[in-house]
């Protein structure tokens, strides 16, 4: 089987990231696991991991979940965020731009140039469009939108120029901000998208299920991890049923109501 944390897992926190999972995985041997992953996996596509028939336990954003993935795989449970812009299992998108940018409102963004992260992004694409769809105009309101491959590359994006915006998963700029103090200097956030729920922990082994969720539990109330969970911004727990996903798909049917169907 294999095993990644890898929506949150940036260089600078690989080592936080492999203390959480030899955490998990040492209750999960506790609880009669066989073949639990030793590390994380990390040498392939974040897509190949999800698709995997063996995947013990990953990471994945709402988009793929409800858009792709199926029943491949099962939602086990949603860690909850110490961030802005998250209140228990949800989280929203802020949307950023340069310090001295004038723009005041959204709408004050049409016809400039927005970086997202990726296509199939709920926080990156997802969110933004549902947040300026009421303000397209033929199908279009932004003058571009480039691709960048990360959150942490959009808002570098801004900060150099090459954008003039970008949406940013509130938990992921919370971690940007830890890193780099400095960036509020750079970037300010514009304004906050609609909520969706937070970044799912998913398995492939439906037996696995209860024994995750406990093993999880155990990680976010031991006190002894207090520091490594706060590394993380991890605060809390919840159990959502899949069916809390279907704002996500339900955000795409509105903007696509709106006559804005791709992110443009």
């Amino acid at each position: 089987m294999i095993a990644s944390l890898g929506m949150y897992d940036a260089r600078w926190l690989h080592g936080a990231n492999d203390a959480l999972w030899q955490a998990i995985a040492a209750r999960l041997r506790h609880e009669g696991v066989a073949q639990v992953p030793a590390r994380l996996t990390r040498d392939r596509p974040l897509d190949a991991i999800w698709a995997d028939p063996g995947l013990l336990l990953a990471q994945t954003c709402g988009y793929p979940l409800t858009m792709r993935l199926g029943d491949r795989v099962l939602p086990v449970a949603v860690p909850c965020y110490r961030a802005e812009g998250c209140e228990g299992a949800w989280h929203r998108s802020a949307i950023v731009v340069r310090r001295d940018d004038p723009a005041a409102t959204p709408d004050d963004l049409a016809g400039r140039r927005a970086a997202m992260n990726a296509r199939d992004s709920n926080t990156g694409m997802n969110l933004l469009r549902a947040a300026v769809a009421p303000l397209a105009q033929g199908g279009r309101f932004f003058g571009e939108v480039i691709e960048t491959g990360a959150h942490a590359r959009s808002v570098l994006a801004v900060i150099a120029g090459r954008a003039d915006l970008a949406a940013v998963d509130a938990v992921t700029l919370a971690l940007l901000r830890d890193r780099y103090p400095g960036l509020n200097r750079r970037i300010r956030v514009l304004g906050w998208s609609a909520a969706s729920p937070g970044l799912p922990l998913i398995t492939a082994q439906a037996a696995m299920i209860e024994p995750l969720r406990r093993a999880l539990a155990a990680v976010i109330a031991d006190p002894a991890l207090a520091g490594l969970r706060a590394v993380l911004r991890i605060e809390g727990l919840a159990v959502l049923d899949r069916s809390a996903y279907a704002v996500v798909p339900a955000l795409e049917a509105e903007a696509q109501r709106a006559g804005y169907p791709v992110l443009a």
